[in-house]
Protein backbone atom coordinates (compact mmCIF):
# COMPACT_ATOMS: atom_id res chain seq x y z
CA UNK A 1 0.00 0.00 0.00
CA UNK A 2 2.75 2.58 0.77
CA UNK A 3 4.52 1.46 -2.37
CA UNK A 4 1.23 2.13 -4.47
CA UNK A 5 1.16 5.36 -2.49
CA UNK A 6 4.74 6.49 -3.07
CA UNK A 7 4.65 5.41 -6.79
CA UNK A 8 1.61 6.97 -7.63
CA UNK A 9 3.19 10.89 -5.95
CA UNK A 10 6.44 10.00 -8.22
CA UNK A 11 4.30 9.50 -11.44
CA UNK A 12 2.57 13.11 -10.73
CA UNK A 13 5.99 14.50 -9.85
CA UNK A 14 7.90 13.13 -12.54
CA UNK A 15 4.79 13.06 -15.31
CA UNK A 16 6.47 15.05 -17.86
CA UNK A 17 9.59 12.89 -18.04
CA UNK A 18 8.28 9.54 -17.18
CA UNK A 19 6.27 7.72 -19.36
CA UNK A 20 5.79 4.44 -17.29
CA UNK A 21 5.84 2.64 -14.11
CA UNK A 22 4.74 -0.45 -12.44
CA UNK A 23 5.13 -1.52 -8.52
CA UNK A 24 5.48 -5.14 -7.33
CA UNK A 25 6.34 -6.45 -4.25
CA UNK A 26 9.07 -3.89 -2.69
CA UNK A 27 10.11 -3.14 -6.33
CA UNK A 28 9.16 0.44 -8.35
CA UNK A 29 10.12 0.36 -12.05
CA UNK A 30 10.41 3.93 -14.00
CA UNK A 31 11.00 4.13 -17.85
CA UNK A 32 12.22 7.71 -18.56
CA UNK A 33 13.87 9.19 -21.07
CA UNK A 34 17.83 9.32 -21.70
CA UNK A 35 17.91 13.31 -21.85
CA UNK A 36 15.88 13.47 -18.62
CA UNK A 37 17.80 10.75 -16.93
CA UNK A 38 20.17 13.32 -15.32
CA UNK A 39 17.28 15.26 -13.92
CA UNK A 40 15.17 12.23 -12.53
CA UNK A 41 18.25 10.85 -10.73
CA UNK A 42 19.12 14.12 -8.79
CA UNK A 43 15.43 14.13 -7.58
CA UNK A 44 16.07 10.76 -6.23
CA UNK A 45 19.48 11.31 -5.09
CA UNK A 46 18.76 10.76 -1.35
CA UNK A 47 19.04 6.87 -1.78
CA UNK A 48 21.11 5.28 0.14
CA UNK A 49 22.73 2.67 -2.30
CA UNK A 50 22.83 1.99 -5.91
CA UNK A 51 24.22 -0.38 -8.55
CA UNK A 52 24.44 0.06 -12.57
CA UNK A 53 23.91 -2.39 -15.32
CA UNK A 54 23.02 -2.53 -18.61
CA UNK A 55 20.97 -4.83 -21.27
CA UNK A 56 22.23 -5.99 -24.23
CA UNK A 57 19.04 -6.29 -27.36
CA UNK A 58 20.62 -6.60 -30.44
CA UNK A 59 17.41 -6.99 -32.46
CA UNK A 60 16.09 -3.40 -31.07
CA UNK A 61 16.33 -0.02 -32.31
CA UNK A 62 17.69 0.82 -28.99
CA UNK A 63 20.16 -1.57 -28.33
CA UNK A 64 21.07 -1.14 -24.86
CA UNK A 65 19.08 -0.75 -22.05
CA UNK A 66 21.02 1.32 -18.84
CA UNK A 67 19.37 0.13 -15.28
CA UNK A 68 19.61 2.38 -12.07
CA UNK A 69 19.19 0.06 -9.25
CA UNK A 70 18.08 2.56 -5.73
CA UNK A 71 17.31 1.51 -2.67
CA UNK A 72 14.98 3.90 -0.65
CA UNK A 73 15.44 5.26 3.12
CA UNK A 74 12.49 6.76 3.64
CA UNK A 75 10.06 4.34 1.96
CA UNK A 76 11.72 1.08 1.88
CA UNK A 77 11.73 -0.18 -1.40
CA UNK A 78 13.66 -0.92 -4.21
CA UNK A 79 13.30 1.93 -7.32
CA UNK A 80 15.11 0.48 -10.62
CA UNK A 81 15.14 3.75 -13.16
CA UNK A 82 15.44 1.95 -17.04
CA UNK A 83 16.26 4.20 -20.13
CA UNK A 84 17.43 2.34 -23.78
CA UNK A 85 20.37 4.02 -25.98
CA UNK A 86 21.26 3.17 -29.17
CA UNK A 87 24.52 1.71 -29.68
CA UNK A 88 26.56 5.04 -30.71
CA UNK A 89 24.99 7.25 -28.54
CA UNK A 90 26.30 8.97 -25.69
CA UNK A 91 25.18 8.30 -21.82
CA UNK A 92 25.75 10.97 -18.74
CA UNK A 93 26.99 10.46 -15.86
CA UNK A 94 25.82 10.83 -13.01
CA UNK A 95 27.07 9.92 -9.54
CA UNK A 96 30.54 10.03 -9.14
CA UNK A 97 30.52 6.59 -7.09
CA UNK A 98 28.95 5.05 -10.56
CA UNK A 99 32.72 5.70 -12.27
CA UNK A 100 33.99 2.04 -12.29
CA UNK A 101 30.20 0.75 -13.19
CA UNK A 102 30.01 3.12 -16.00
CA UNK A 103 34.29 2.31 -17.30
CA UNK A 104 32.75 -1.57 -16.69
CA UNK A 105 29.93 -0.44 -18.99
CA UNK A 106 32.34 0.64 -21.95
CA UNK A 107 34.78 -2.25 -21.53
CA UNK A 108 32.44 -4.82 -21.19
CA UNK A 109 29.41 -3.36 -23.84
CA UNK A 110 30.70 -0.09 -25.40
CA UNK A 111 28.22 2.34 -23.75
CA UNK A 112 29.98 5.28 -23.95
CA UNK A 113 29.65 7.99 -21.34
CA UNK A 114 30.45 11.40 -21.88
CA UNK A 115 33.36 12.95 -19.25
CA UNK A 116 35.06 9.38 -18.74
CA UNK A 117 38.54 9.20 -19.20
CA UNK A 118 41.25 6.91 -21.33
CA UNK A 119 38.28 4.97 -23.27
CA UNK A 120 41.02 2.27 -24.81
CA UNK A 121 41.10 -0.03 -22.18
CA UNK A 122 40.04 -3.24 -23.46
CA UNK A 123 39.64 -4.90 -26.72
CA UNK A 124 36.69 -6.70 -27.66
CA UNK A 125 33.05 -6.08 -25.79
CA UNK A 126 32.67 -9.65 -24.54
CA UNK A 127 29.27 -9.31 -23.12
CA UNK A 128 27.40 -8.23 -26.40
CA UNK A 129 24.90 -10.87 -27.63
CA UNK A 130 27.04 -10.45 -30.77
CA UNK A 131 30.58 -11.35 -29.28
CA UNK A 132 31.90 -14.46 -31.09
CA UNK A 133 32.30 -17.43 -29.37
CA UNK A 134 35.00 -19.15 -31.55
CA UNK A 135 38.50 -18.65 -30.85
CA UNK A 136 39.34 -14.29 -30.75
CA UNK A 137 42.94 -13.10 -31.93
CA UNK A 138 43.91 -9.96 -30.16
CA UNK A 139 46.89 -7.97 -32.25
CA UNK A 140 49.58 -5.60 -30.40
CA UNK A 141 52.71 -3.70 -31.66
CA UNK A 142 55.46 -4.27 -29.08
CA UNK A 143 58.80 -2.10 -29.76
CA UNK A 144 60.37 -4.18 -31.66
CA UNK A 145 58.16 -7.02 -33.41
CA UNK A 146 54.44 -7.58 -33.89
CA UNK A 147 52.82 -10.07 -31.32
CA UNK A 148 49.42 -11.65 -32.30
CA UNK A 149 48.27 -14.41 -29.28
CA UNK A 150 44.97 -16.56 -28.83
CA UNK A 151 42.81 -15.91 -26.33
Amino acid sequence: MLLDNFSKWLNNVLFPVCYGSRAQGWDLVLRVKAEDVVRVLMFLQSSSGSSFTVIDRPSSKNRFSLVYNLLGIKYPCRISLRLTVSEGAEAVPVFARADWMEREAWDLFGVFFIGDPEKDRFYGRPLRKDFPLTEFSESCYLRVRWVCSRI
